[in-house]
């Protein structure tokens, strides 16, 4: 999947996630969308699915797949930090 069909989960207000998600469907016709966070907006991620596809898209598209990982790397202050990441796939049926 191309990065194109991407969501990244921020700071931004929760609705232009869903709608980003839903135009990414309706208007730029993709198969597949996915939707990525890390930390802190996990939740987020989750609600934008849910969201997404039960009342904006209900009964056109299913999860297809969901990866989690997590990272770890260098914070300013030199420590070693793990932060988790997910990925949700949704699909056209």
């Amino acid at each position: 999947m191309s990065d194109d069909h991407s969501i990244f989960i921020g700071d931004k207000p929760f609705m232009n996630y869903v709608t980003g998600v839903v135009m990414q469907f309706t208007i730029k016709g993709a198969r597949e969308v996915g939707i990525k966070a890390r930390g802190k907006f996990i939740s987020r991620a989750v609600d934008v699915a849910e969201v997404s596809r039960k009342r904006f898209l209900d009964n056109t598209v299913d999860i297809k797949e969901i990866k989690i990982d997590s990272e770890e790397f260098q914070n300013k202050e030199g420590r070693q930090v793990r932060v988790s990441n997910i990925e949700i796939y949704l699909m056209k049926k």
